[in-house]
């Protein structure tokens, strides 16, 4: 999923469009709102809409062998959802939920295609979601072989402070995405349990602190450095969630 990708950009589909693009873009599709816990796409269903987020986080997951449901991977505000489906016209590969309030644009295929067309310009910002996708895949695969849970751990932590987190007193940052340890054991490629020992590590070196599926990062610079990013990047994060 991320692993580190936002410290090398992770550019969002409606801010890489003109203005011009954007706003003939935004009278497409229909607005729907979204509570936490709703479903915006099933895995399986034929839909083919491509899903555009105007408000809120979501959640990717998919189904693995026996039914366990893995995170595949967060979505914000100005990120799009569903576009293989919507282009290909194939089933849906992942089901994608609300984290918290939401608000998103449905277009469907139909409606989506011919604006592609219309618009070439808009291709480009589509194919940055497509290599972006590719790019943090192949860093997953990187950094499952190269470094150990800890590390993995600590870096999917920076990356979800950094680009979802609150700063609160005393350079706390707030996590606005409530995250289980399956979850977490999702996003790093572990199990539950060395998920679990992992976050009693940081707890207790006074890197984060948990409670009610909220985490707070503590202490970011250290967090970085333990997820062996250079201090420039746990510098420009510390700025970025101010």
């Amino acid at each position: 999923m991320m692993h580190g990708s936002n410290m090398e950009g992770r550019p969002q589909f409606l801010n890489a469009l003109t203005d011009e693009a954007r706003a003939a873009f935004a009278r497409l599709g229909v607005r729907r709102h979204f509570a936490v816990g709703d479903v915006l796409i099933n895995e399986g269903d034929h839909t083919q809409d491509m899903v555009v987020l105007y408000k809120g986080v979501v959640k990717v997951t998919a189904r693995l062998d026996g039914g366990r449901a893995a995170l595949m991977d967060i979505k914000i505000a100005g990120d799009v959802v569903g576009e293989v489906a919507a282009l290909d016209r194939g089933p849906r590969s992942a089901t994608v939920t609300a984290c918290g309030d939401v608000t998103a644009a449905f277009i469907p295929a139909c409606a989506l295609v011919p604006f592609l067309h219309a618009n070439p310009e808009t291709m480009v910002p589509l194919m940055g979601v497509f290599c972006g996708r590719l790019r943090r895949s192949d860093r997953w695969r990187l950094e499952f072989a190269g470094y150990p849970v800890l590390v993995r751990l600590a870096r999917v932590l920076v990356e979800l402070a950094v680009s979802y987190g609150r700063k609160e007193r005393n350079g706390v940052v707030r996590i606005d995405v409530n995250l289980s340890q399956p979850e977490f054991a999702a996003l790093t490629g572990s199990t539950t349990n060395t998920v679990h020992k992992a976050l009693a590590r940081l707890r207790r070196d006074g890197l984060i602190s948990t409670g009610e599926r909220r985490t707070f990062v503590r202490d970011l610079p250290r967090l970085s450095q333990v997820a062996r990013l250079s201090a420039s990047v746990a510098e420009e994060s510390s700025h970025r969630t101010a």
